[in-house]
């Protein structure tokens, strides 16, 4: 008689889980959604395994099988721009990327910045491919002068407030805005760039910018609105969250506030760490124009060793659809932002790790338990009891980016044509499988 004890078993993978501090092959059991048990292999173990039905087992020979990836940092567009992605869309993009969660930015049209906005994601998510957390607007339609309604957008299920694609000019807000999300226990994300500094700015601001006749946006507007957003953390004694840094004074400032306690986090992205504002006299792909921009490889040297050290406690794509008509155009005429979710593990599996910056229990902690605990987030583990949300990866598995194989519905990515090793193999979410290669 077969036995149901168990919806699916994965065998043979080596599993790492930086929540447990676990890394060797064992066998991953789950039942209605759930983890049972994480078990290495034993005469017992090969016995039950025995008693399943094949259709059962998932043979992970050879592969990693790690907490379903979370990425915090989305762009999905919907409402507004279904045209360049919606929530299904990016949610299907997700699972090829091996993110079984993903936290979607309010810089949308309307913007999420009340709970109707809210909701409406929250309906569109139901039944796609990944989990999808809201976060609400900091302010009024993302203008920087009225807080939202933080209180009504925690209790309709946001998990943290940002203005992304918008600076908080303004200091009196940003205080308040860390009082009360404080009363809530969540951040406020911070998208570090002083307005009035780089107003205007195609680039970085640098030898290149000067070279190429472009109109720089300089490093130092991130590190005012970094050390301006420390020094208001510390007294509000507030949750702050640095969105996509990207210069060395502005990771140095994060360094010395934990060293102070004050409760900072801070994420980097692929692109901030792989390229640098050389990449643009190359060809002027409009793909590499993006908010914050590409700075010199000091300041990409910088972001590395930040998260090599434990200063950047995350990875996050800043997934920004566009369309090919939006950025087939003038570099300067380009709308920032590049796609991330389907590139983001291959590109640092072949940049970071293939290079000897990180191990795999690095990446996997800074892509599933560090974001997990920095939005108070379900998952990121594969303990006893936690979502059987599964990420099984082909740890060797050349590839080359294509255009035509993303499931985006938007393709504007620099990364096209470069071959990358590391690929997923299958996405499992609520112990079911939603993408397989």
């Amino acid at each position: 008689m077969t036995s149901k004890k168990y919806d699916l078993v994965i065998k043979n993978g080596r599993v790492i889980d930086s929540a447990l501090g676990f890394g060797r092959n064992a066998h991953v059991f789950i039942k209605d959604g759930r983890i049972v048990k994480v078990e290495v292999d034993s005469a017992p173990i090969r016995q039950e395994l025995r008693t399943l039905d094949s259709d059962q087992i998932i043979d992970a020979t050879d592969k990693l099988v790690v907490p379903g990836l979370i990425d915090i940092h989305v762009h999905l567009r919907e409402p507004g721009r279904e045209d360049e992605e919606t929530v299904e869309s990016g949610c299907r993009a997700a699972a090829a990327g091996g993110f079984t969660s993903i936290c979607c930015m309010p810089n949308t049209t309307p913007q999420i910045d009340n709970q109707g906005t809210v909701k409406f994601v929250q309906d569109r998510a139901q039944n796609t491919d990944a989990r999808v957390f809201v976060v609400g607007a900091i302010t009024k339609g993302q203008k920087g002068k009225e807080l939202a309604e933080i209180g009504d957008l925690v209790k309709m299920g946001a998990v943290a407030i940002s203005d992304d694609g918008f600076y908080v000019q303004n200091a009196e807000i940003m205080r308040r805005a860390l009082e009360y999300a404080r009363m809530f226990d969540i951040p406020v994300m911070q998208h570090s760039e002083d307005r009035q500094l780089c107003e205007g700015g195609m680039m970085n601001e640098s030898y290149e910018s000067t070279r190429l006749g472009l109109r720089g946006s300089p490093a130092v507007a991130e590190e005012v609105a970094v050390l301006r957003d420390i020094a208001l953390c510390r007294l509000t004694e507030g949750r702050l969250h640095i969105q996509h840094i990207t210069t060395r004074r502005a990771v140095d400032a994060v360094r010395q506030a934990k060293k102070e306690g004050v409760n900072v986090t801070a994420e980097a992205t692929p692109h901030h760490l792989i390229l640098t504002d050389k990449e643009i006299s190359k060809e002027f792909n409009t793909n590499l124009r993006v908010n914050p921009p590409l700075r010199i490889e000091d300041d990409r040297d910088a972001v590395i060793e930040g998260l090599v050290d434990g200063t950047i406690d995350c990875i996050a794509s800043d997934h920004a659809p566009h369309s090919a008509e939006e950025k087939d155009c003038e570099f300067d005429q380009a709308p920032p932002g590049m796609i991330g979710l389907e590139t983001s593990l291959g590109l640092v599996k072949t940049f970071l790790i293939d290079k000897g910056y990180l191990s795999w229990a690095d990446v996997i902690r800074k892509m599933t338990i560090n974001p997990a605990r920095i939005l108070n987030l379900p998952g990121g583990t594969l303990e006893e009891g936690s979502l059987a949300d599964i990420t099984i990866i082909d740890p060797e598995k050349k590839w080359t980016v294509k255009a035509d194989k993303f499931l985006s519905r938007s393709n504007n990515s620099p990364f096209i044509g470069q071959q990358l090793t590391c690929q997923v193999y299958k996405t499992i979410l609520n112990g079911k499988v939603v993408f397989e290669r």
